[in-house]
């Protein structure tokens, strides 16, 4: 049976987790706040990823400390969470920009390629 980690890992695991937290409901407050949907989607992302980071780092620093060893799993959160976060806000933004552009006329052109 693995020993308990000492009470310094449990600080820097508490500390990271209440940052995670606090992050997560600025990111809430900030979708509440913000009044169009294209003001709501960049600042909720980047702190729920920031969130989602520190959630990350405080399991592998608690896990490697409970086993011993480096525990780089938990990582693959984060690294899933990098990846489609941006494609999901770009898809959003897309979709939402071209439904405005079918209802209001002053919503910005499309822009044109040159060729």
């Amino acid at each position: 049976m693995n020993p308990a980690p000492s009470a310094a890992i449990e600080v820097v695991v508490g500390v990271l987790l209440v940052l995670s937290g606090a992050l997560a409901l600025a990111a809430a407050i900030g979708l509440v706040s913000l009044r169009s949907f294209f003001q709501r989607m960049h600042p909720p992302a980047l702190a729920s990823t920031l969130a989602t980071w520190c959630a990350a780092l405080a399991t592998v620093v608690y896990f490697s400390a409970l086993g011993s060893r480096l525990a780089v799993y938990p990582w693959l959160v984060v690294v899933l969470v990098a990846m489609t976060a941006p494609i999901t806000t770009t898809l959003l933004a897309r979709a939402a920009l071209l439904r405005k552009r079918a209802i209001d006329a002053d919503a910005p052109p499309p822009l044109l390629m040159d060729k």
